[in-house]
């Protein structure tokens, strides 16, 4: 099967300019598909990085939220760009890991609520009444609100990721730290 349409770095790089897509992304795969349709890779670009950047959620929980995104949605490419990203921000290989079977992990439980959360929007699409209510009394209103819009925004990516085929950068390991998949894994 033949890979997708990607803009070459230097057209993404001057239509990422037109638009205003930071030229960090536009490096990106993910972005090089996107920005064939600019006001699309701008509007992602904007949804993307106003969860990544000033967001009520915490770093280390958004993290495994867009991980456990990654694993049950089967994104590799989400895998492995976050992985990098987690690891950056003080998430341990560990906990990272432990998105796999968080339930067996033993997570706190912040972080349990939202990566139930994430599994609720990669499943049937909606969080339960319960579910945000427990997010709201752990994490206060805001970041419960970024916690499932994180969820909701990263598995939209993840079926477009997977959709397209988008390949991982020639930088990036398929699947850290093992190279196990969801499908290897059960």
């Amino acid at each position: 099967m033949p890979g997708p349409e990607l803009v070459d770095v230097e057209s993404a790089l001057a239509a990422a300019s037109a638009v205003g897509v930071p030229e960090p992304l536009a490096r990106l795969n993910v972005f090089r598909l996107l920005l064939t349709r600019p006001r699309l890779a701008k509007a992602s670009s904007d949804l993307l990085l106003s969860l990544l950047f000033g967001a009520e959620l915490d770093a280390r929980l958004r993290e495994l939220v867009i991980m456990r995104v990654a694993w049950t949605t089967g994104s590799a490419y989400e895998w492995a760009q976050h992985w990098r990203i987690a690891t950056d921000a003080g998430v341990s290989p560990t906990e990272l890991v432990g998105v796999r079977d968080w339930r067996d992990h033993g997570f706190e439980p912040e972080a349990a609520a939202v990566l139930g959360a994430a599994d609720e929007i990669t499943g049937p699409g909606e969080a339960t009444p319960e579910t945000v209510e427990r997010l709201r009394a752990l994490l206060g209103e805001d970041a419960a609100l970024e916690a499932v819009a994180t969820a909701a925004a990263w598995t939209m990516l993840s079926s477009l990721l997977r959709s397209f085929s988008v390949p991982l950068e020639d930088d990036l390991a398929t699947w850290p730290p093992d190279g196990v998949s969801p499908q290897d894994a059960r």
